[in-house]
């Protein structure tokens, strides 16, 4: 069977999609394709489209369907338009759609082709002032009472990808079946030179990104200030926003990394925007080692997460990178030292560590586990509880106060902030970040995490692995029995389906379990495996030690992982 695309019908589509594109570059790429006569390219491009999901849109920006776009975008708003006018018969203030962007080529012409679509569908629409972070525009939704908002961003995605990422009136990313209903709202859109476009959004100022600080000023940031602290944004929008959130919470001011301070598309200094890839947070360190600084934090592109890094004599860099679940385990407990009340709710995915439940648990508060990604986070619990914490691995923290988490998504700046705090509260104590993680260790057990990511060429790789997973489970990984496989696909745990296993490990010589998830990526050509070890330490026992066996258990599970997966580049 052949189920290569007819080149005749790519050539129909490609000259359908050209007579409606508004934009000369995309235009110009186009014309020149059919020019050549590029099959490849063509199919490339019109042969698939970017699916509308819980993460909006996110891909390379180019021509036709299957790319970023001005006609991707505006068929984008079109559908979020229609599927806001079905849920209200009469448009009103609170019905509108606030609408944010960041630096990466494209952003801010497709953050105004969404605002013309809004309004000429007869909405609200409010425009943010300039490039700034997610964080801003998913606290401006609630702000405003806005029904939905739009963040043109692709995060930390190369800078050839662009993305759209779509929010509901709580503040929160989408979640099925709303992703869904805008889908097919999208699918109906005809051509987007037929729609009607308006012309009176509003562009906010800059009081929108004073309200945003003055809400942090609600975290729990204590009264200590002492910390000498080396910023990165990594060529992103975080800089500005992040330098007056420390001033207005009476920090000093960061010393930002001056190669990579402004926003910058193309992210010169680095291979991939990312700081958790290796490489990103050099120039950083270099910067802390050579003014003696005492903590590093770096933000990625759109300021929606927050690395850490801290002095480490033993490093042999003499800095250490904190990882995702060590920065939202002493977050969490931050968190609930300082904030009261039995509806306080502590929330993670289940790819974290499972030492939020345990902190949880000492602190007399309750904890969730949810799927992959914020937008499950911020649904967790209980009408009545009071989310306080949120934290993926993914370096992603949404912090709160007595009043609750101040952002409905991830917040790279009000996580810095935090930071900031606790790092100044642990050295007027004369302790550091990483003393209070031996403290964790002996307290609650070692919980050490890592992870092992595969990225492919062919997505169809991907799927074959995880299909020869569900088949012919593997009976143990180095040397562990593998007690329990949860297939997530049927759902596990009263969680909504979702592709991905989970194995339970039986317990090593340390007394201690393991875990392994093993899931796609939802935004990269990648497969994603989660590995987790406990192991118990004394209360006057070697942490490093046990650091150092927890790091040999993760590395034979990761190469046992690696043998069975089969995968290129495992």
């Amino acid at each position: 069977m052949n189920d290569r695309p007819d080149p005749r019908d790519l050539r129909r589509r490609a000259e359908a999609w050209l007579a409606q594109d508004p934009d000369p570059v995309t235009a110009a790429e186009l014309r020149a394709i059919l020019e050549s006569g590029d099959e490849a390219a063509l199919a490339g491009r019109f042969g698939a489209r970017l699916e509308f999901g819980t993460a909006g849109l996110r891909g390379e920006l180019g021509a036709g369907p299957n790319r970023m776009n001005r006609v991707t975008v505006m068929r984008a708003a079109a559908g979020l338009a229609a599927r806001l006018r079905d849920a209200a018969a009469s448009p009103s203030p609170g019905s509108g759609v606030v609408i944010g962007y960041d630096a990466r080529h494209g952003s801010e012409r497709f953050a105004l082709d969404t605002a013309a679509v809004v309004t000429g569908a007869g909405l609200p629409a409010w425009l943010l002032p300039r490039p700034l972070p997610t964080p801003v525009l998913a606290f401006a939704v609630r702000h405003l009472g806005a029904a939905a908002g739009v963040m043109v961003t692709a995060s930390h995605n190369p800078p050839r990808d662009n993305g759209y990422k779509v929010y509901w009136g709580d503040g929160a990313q989408i979640v099925p079946p709303l992703d869904a209903e805008i889908s097919a709202a999208i699918d109906a859109v005809g051509r987007v030179d037929g729609l009607p476009l308006g012309a009176d959004w509003t562009v906010l100022g800059d009081e929108i990104v004073e309200a945003y600080l003055d809400a942090l000023s609600g975290l729990p940031l204590g009264a200590a200030r002492d910390v000498r602290t080396v910023y990165t944004p990594l060529h992103g929008v975080g800089r500005d926003v992040l330098l007056r959130a420390f001033a207005r919470g009476g920090f000093p001011e960061p010393a930002v990394v001056p190669e990579q301070a402004d926003p910058d598309p193309d992210f010169p200094t680095v291979a991939f925007p990312n700081p958790e890839e290796p490489g990103a947070m050099d120039l950083a360190l270099a910067l802390a080692a050579r003014t003696g600084a005492d903590l590093v934090i770096a933000n990625d592109p759109d300021a929606d997460r927050c690395a850490v890094a801290v002095p480490d004599p033993a490093a042999g860099s003499g800095w250490r990178q904190l990882t995702g679940d060590e920065v939202g385990g002493l977050l969490a407990e931050h968190v609930l030292r300082h904030t009261g009340g039995a509806d306080r709710l502590v929330v993670t995915t289940i790819v974290s560590s499972s030492l939020l439940s345990v902190i949880a648990g000492a602190r007399d508060a309750r904890s969730a586990e949810t799927l992959t990604g914020f937008k499950w986070i911020m649904k967790a619990g209980a009408p009545a509880d009071r989310i306080v914490f949120g934290y993926e691995e993914a370096l992603g923290y949404s912090v709160g106060g007595d009043g609750g988490v101040i952002v409905h998504d991830k917040d790279g700046i009000g996580a810095a902030l935090a930071v900031a705090a606790l790092a100044a509260e642990a050295a007027r104590e004369g302790r550091s970040l990483t003393d209070l993680l031996d403290e964790q260790a002996r307290r609650y057990g070692l919980h050490a995490t890592a992870q092992l990511s595969v990225r492919v060429t062919d997505l169809a790789l991907i799927g074959a692995a995880m299909a020869r997973l569900r088949e012919a489970p593997p009976a143990e990984l180095a040397g562990r029995a593998v007690e329990r496989v949860d297939d997530l696909a049927l759902g596990a745990d009263g969680l909504p389906p979702t592709d991905g296993l989970r194995f339970r490990l039986a317990a090593g010589a340390s007394g201690g379990p393991a875990r392994v998830v093993v899931r796609p990526s939802g935004t990269e050509p990648k497969l994603k495996c989660y590995l987790e070890v406990v192991r118990p330490v004394p209360a006057d026992g070697d942490v490093a030690a046990a650091r150092t066996a927890a790091r040999a258990d993760l590395d034979a599970l990761r190469d046992a992982l690696a043998a069975v997966l089969a995968l290129p580049g495992a």
